[in-house]
Formats: C-alpha cells, structure tokens, sequence
C-alpha cells in the first residue's frame, strides 16, 4: 500500500504522522513545493521510527511527482490560507490553481488512486477535483465533515462530561462556520439522545461553539489548527486502506440526494476500500432540510467563482 500527501505544512505532516504511526502504508510519500521541507519532514519522521515501532518507509520529494507514482490514496491538503485583505475570489483562484495542478500531476502517475481533499475552501476544492479530474465521483472526497463532526463531538462531551468516544453525532452541509448544520437533535450518547441530558441553551451553545471551533482555534494559535485536521484526514485513509466501511460526513457529489444535484457537500457516507461507497440518507426535520438547502446555496454561490477563473 502507498499513501502520498501533498503538503507538508502542518496538517499535511500531521497527517502522515498518524498515518506512519498506525501502519497504514508500506510506503508513504510526502511532496510539497518548497525545497527541502518534505525531505526535512520525512527524515524527522524515520527518526521516530525506532521509538514508535511501526515500519512504514517515509520519503520526502520537493514537487517530483513521480515519485508519488502507484499511490492508492492521495491527500490534497496544499493551498493558501486566507490572509487579512484577500477576498473570497482572490482565495479561491489562488487555490483552485494549486489544487488542480495537483491533481493532474498526481493523476498522471497514479490514475487509479483515491482522492481526500483538505484544502480549502473545501466544499469547491472538491468540486474542482471533480470536476478537473473527470474521475469516478467515489474517488474523490473532501474530509471536512469529518474534522467538524469530531469537533461537534468534543463540545457535547465537554458539557456532558462523558467520553468522545462514546458519542455519535453528525455535522452536514458545508465546512464553513456559517454552512454547516450540526444535527443535534439526532445525536446519541451510547444510544441515548443527548438532548435528553441538555437543555435547549445548552444545545444551541454547543451548536454555536461548533460552527466556529476552527475560527476559535485561528484566534488562540494565530494560525489555522492542524492536530485534528491532520488526524481526520488520516482517519479516512485508515477506513479506505482497511475497508472498514465506517460513516463519516464527507463532502461528496451529489445527484438528487438530500434534494441537491451538481455540488460537493457534506453528507453521511460509508467509507471503504473504493472510496466513498454509499449516501446514507438521513431524515431531516424541515428546519434541518431548509438549512441544509441554504448551505448548498451559499457553496454554488462559491463555485461560481470558478466559472470566472
């Protein structure tokens, strides 16, 4: 099995370290423009090999694409972060040339693999792999459902006192602080409906915590997380690799689910050795319906954007 990551920033190393600490690959690649900085990043990372015991081969590549080449999975997490002054439209033209040289690079040596994007904005850098790359609509995947459904979990369990672990709880729509919809109301703790246990303060508190935990993170550190994007992304590398078939929300093409066609929007979806494998299909309350259509509108009005570039 072979893993690349493109970017070797923050959230692309993160990633790789996770997936090199779970054994996740024979062989991991790390690639990103910048002279030397993913070999710097591979070696630190061997360096760590004898202390962790895991055995995968971790090797660096300044923009050679070759080397990337038979991967079964790619991550995608290169991309500008927004800077102060820089419109929506400069952000997106910036990335949406990265993101799609990318992946015609990375397509020209690994014409079978799968697609996980990270970078951002998400909802349309996943629209524009798909739309760029011609490939299967299940081999492309946008991760950001999954990073706001694990922050969506933190919140209930900080408040419930419980174990993250012991929550099911989903976040759809877009991976924006004002597009996505965590679905309180459908949320369990071992079963159990959390609204049970939380008042309806308390549920509008954590909904509101969750639509700007990355914009919280942003303010503390100064710069965009990494820990837990980085981890996301190496989680749905492990239920592909694996074939675990697990549910996570991921932004996904849609053609009539959830009322929506012609978009890449957050969703349940299993995720398995073939990618993206099924839509779940959840029952939304006509509240949740009426924000999950004003999601949807706010990523077109994004993509739109690409029609001018």
């Amino acid at each position: 099995m072979k893993i690349t990551v493109v970017g070797a920033g923050a959230v692309g190393a993160t990633c790789a370290d996770n997936i090199a600490r779970k054994e996740l690959a024979t062989e991991l690649v790390l690639l990103d423009i910048k002279e030397g900085f993913a070999e710097g990043k591979a070696q630190d990372m061997m360096q760590t090999a004898a202390l962790l015991g895991f055995d995968t081969r971790i090797s660096g590549s300044t923009n050679d694409y070759s080397k990337t080449a038979n991967s079964d999975v790619v991550v995608i997490t290169s991309g500008l972060p927004r800077k102060p002054g820089m419109t929506r439209e400069e952000l997106i033209g910036t990335n949406a040339g990265i993101v799609k040289g990318v992946c015609e690079n990375i397509l020209k040596h690994s014409p079978n693999t799968i697609i996980i994007v990270i970078s951002n904005p998400m909802d349309t850098m996943t629209y524009l792999a798909l739309q760029s790359t011609g490939l299967p609509k299940n081999r492309i995947i946008g991760m950001g459902g999954t990073l706001d459904s694990a922050r969506f979990k933190y919140q209930l369990s900080t408040t419930l006192n419980c174990s993250p672990s012991d929550l099911n709880a989903l976040v759809v729509g877009g991976h924006g602080d004002t597009t996505m919809i965590p679905l309180i109301k459908h949320a369990t703790w071992n079963s159990i409906p959390v609204t049970q246990f939380l008042d309806e303060a308390q549920q509008q508190t954590i909904i509101n915590d969750t639509m700007v935990g990355g914009a919280t993170l942003t303010k503390l550190l100064g710069t965009s997380a990494w820990y837990a994007p980085g981890a996301a992304g190496a989680a749905l590398v492990e239920s592909i690799v694996r074939d675990e078939k697990k549910l996570f929300t991921c932004c996904v093409s849609l053609d009539g689910e959830y009322g929506q066609s012609d978009i890449c929007l957050g969703v349940p979806v299993v995720i398995g050795k073939n990618g993206w494998e099924k839509i779940v299909t959840m029952d939304l309350s006509a509240d949740e319906q009426a924000a999950f259509n004003k999601s949807a509108d706010a990523v077109r009005n994004m993509n739109d954007v690409l029609k001018t570039l």
